[in-house]
C-alpha cells in the first residue's frame, strides 16, 4: 500500500474493529427512534400522500445517522491523536495534507454509507418503501457524508480535548441534525420557522435524500444539491486548508 491507502486502512480499520459500537449502537438508536416515533404517531400524523407517517420517517433516521457518524469519525479519531500525543508519527511521514484529506474524510464517508445502510435495512421490517429516483439517494448520501466527514475534520483539529468536541457536537452538530426536518415535514411550522430551517444546510441533505424515495419533497431537489454541493465544496476546501497549515497540529 501507499501511504495515504494505509492511513485509510487503519482509520476504516479504528471504527470497524469495535463495530459494535460504532455501527451497531447507532442502528439502535435508529431503532429505538423509529419504534417510539412510529407506533406513537402513525396513526395520527399524515405528511405525504400515500405515505405513511413511519416510512416518512425512514429517510430522515437513515440520514441523520449517517450524517452523525461521519462526523463523529473524522472527529474522534483526530482528537485522540492530539489527546494521546501519536499524532507526530503522522507529521513525519512524507503524507500530504492532500492524503490525510482523503484518509480521513474516505473513512469517515464508508462509516457513515455502512451505518446509514444498516439503519435502512433495519427498518425496512417496518414500512414498505418505493425508490422513486434512486440516483438522488447515492448523491445526497454520498455527499452528507462527504461534508460531515469534513467538518469532523475541522472541529478535531479545532479541539484540543474531549470537552470541546463534545460540546461542538452537542451545541452545533446534534440541533441542527434534530431541527433539520427528520421528525416533520417544514411545511407545518409557522411561517418564521420554515424561513429559519431554509438556513439550515443539514435540512437540504434530509428532503434531498428523502425525495429520492418517495419523489416528494418540500423544496426542489435541485435547489437542494445546490446548497449541499456548495456547502461540501465550502467545508472540504476549509478543512484542506487547515490541513496544508497544520492547524493546532504542530504546536
Amino acid at each position: 500500500m501507499t501511504g495515504w491507502q494505509m492511513l485509510l486502512y487503519k482509520e476504516v480499520l479504528r471504527f470497524w474493529r469495535v463495530a459494535g459500537q460504532t455501527v451497531a449502537g447507532p442502528v439502535l438508536t435508529a431503532m429505538l427512534y423509529l419504534l417510539i416515533f412510529g407506533h406513537a404517531l402513525d396513526a395520527h400524523v399524515k405528511v405525504y400522500d400515500r405515505v405513511s407517517y413511519t416510512a416518512f420517517l425512514v429517510p430522515g433516521l437513515t440520514m441523520m445517522s449517517l450524517l452523525q457518524n461521519a462526523f463523529s469519525n473524522s472527529a474522534s479519531s483526530l482528537i485522540m491523536s492530539k489527546v494521546m500525543g501519536n499524532v507526530v508519527f503522522l507529521l513525519l511521514t512524507p503524507l500530504s495534507y492532500w492524503h490525510w484529506f482523503v484518509a480521513y474524510v474516505g473513512a469517515s464517508v464508508l462509516r457513515g454509507l455502512v451505518v446509514g445502510a444498516c439503519v435502512f435495512l433495519a427498518a425496512m421490517f417496518f414500512a414498505d418503501f418505493s425508490f422513486a429516483a434512486p440516483w438522488w439517494i447515492a448523491v445526497f448520501a454520498l455527499l452528507g457524508a462527504t461534508l460531515m466527514g469534513a467538518l469532523g475534520v475541522m472541529a478535531g483539529l479545532w479541539a484540543e480535548k474531549f470537552d470541546q468536541l463534545a460540546a461542538f457536537q452537542n451545541f452545533v452538530v446534534m440541533p441542527m441534525t434534530f431541527l433539520s426536518g427528520v421528525f416533520y415535514s417544514i411545511h407545518s411550522l409557522p411561517p418564521f420557522w420554515q424561513t429559519v430551517s431554509h438556513l439550515n444546510p443539514f435540512f437540504y441533505m434530509i428532503d434531498g435524500f428523502r425525495y429520492g424515495f418517495f419523489g416528494i419533497s418540500d423544496v426542489s431537489p435541485w435547489l437542494s444539491l445546490s446548497v449541499v454541493g456548495l456547502a461540501t465544496l465550502a467545508v472540504s476546501a476549509s478543512a484542506l486548508y487547515l490541513l496544508r497549515i497544520g492547524y493546532r497540529l504542530r504546536s
